[in-house]
């Protein structure tokens, strides 16, 4: 792994790989790209990245998971191959694909010069049908057949959980051992090791082999002091005193067992929705006219406003300070 940026923290291994002086050296890199970690997260990033071991992340939707992800990439300079999971994801989307319409357009060229020549279309012609040439690389081929004198590229399985279990079991046979095959051309096996990052939100359990396969980390909501930071990195144009108002509001709104609490990215747009509107301080009419750019569920709405927004308001300046 190489980052061009740092200052230092960094030196290379016999084998030419680069080796990261420890948890603090990933929390300053991370927070150099523009995330704020805490001492759990840089310290697991940090063991995934020397063990090279796949990382799984869980934890509610909006505490930053992917974030994470991107965050590495613009660190390392490894490309992003984000894999967005779905139900019924199967290997056409995932792994490779022909491309049907060129295959066909070569085969109609081929048939014409050889009619035209007054012969047939040979053997040669359909081998070069199921040649590289025509192979469409998806995420997790792309991972495993990236060059070896680039950057590692940084694998995003985005919401596993979403995926169905066939599939999770296909992705733990490809982590084993980092190779796929393509039955027209072989196997590929990856000459680098990607850095893998899986995410999961939780809407169902993974399964136990792929936890086991994986270094694990829970992702919790920031506590009032880091997403102050965070809100200040993401948002300069925020009045701190507004940042940190709104920050504390969230805190306080995540406490009401709301069916979607709002995570971070709520926190900044909130932050910056309520500057938008001219405001330097968290007052009651700006907190309930954009209430919706933090909330987003009815029933959520309905109890924060049941709850008083005067008192959420009172509140939350009183937590800022």
């Amino acid at each position: 792994m190489a980052d061009p940026a740092s200052g230092g923290g960094e030196g290379d291994a016999a084998d030419g790989r680069t080796v990261i002086a420890g948890p603090d050296a990933v929390r300053d890199a991370l927070r150099d790209h523009g995330y704020l970690a805490d001492e759990g997260l840089a310290t697991v990033v940090f063991l995934a990245l020397t063990l090279h071991r796949p990382l799984l992340l869980e934890g509610e939707a909006g505490v930053g998971k992917t974030e994470v992800a991107k965050v590495l990439s613009r660190w390392t300079g490894g490309e992003l191959l984000r894999l967005q999971c779905y139900e019924g994801i199967d290997a056409a989307q995932a792994v490779y694909e022909w491309d049907y319409a060129r295959q066909l357009l070569h085969l109609r060229t081929a048939e014409a010069r050889a009619a035209g020549g007054g012969g047939a279309v040979g053997p040669d012609v359909e081998d070069e049908l199921f040649s590289e040439r025509f192979l469409v690389r998806r995420p997790l081929l792309a991972a495993v057949t990236a060059p070896a004198d680039a950057p590692a590229p940084v694998l995003l399985v985005d919401e596993v959980d979403r995926a169905d279990d066939e599939f999770e079991a296909f992705l733990l046979e490809v982590l084993a051992d980092y190779s796929i095959t393509v039955p027209e051309l072989g196997t590929f096996t990856a000459a680098v090791p990607p850095v893998v990052v899986i995410t999961s939100n939780r809407t169902r359990d993974v399964h136990d082999a792929l936890k086991r396969r994986c270094f694990y980390h829970w992702v919790e909501h920031p506590d009032f002091d880091l997403e102050v930071q965070i809100v200040a990195l993401r948002a300069p144009s925020v009045a701190p005193a507004l940042g940190r108002q709104v920050a504390a509001a969230v805190e306080r709104v995540r406490e009401m067992g709301l069916y979607k609490a709002p995570g971070v990215a709520e926190t900044i747009d909130w932050a910056e929705a309520i500057a938008a509107l001219g405001r330097t301080a968290l007052d009651e009419e700006a907190v309930t006219r954009t209430l919706g750019v933090a909330v987003k569920y009815r029933e959520d709405v309905e109890r924060v406003l049941a709850g008083g927004v005067e008192e959420l308001t009172r509140a939350a300046v009183q937590r800022a300070g």
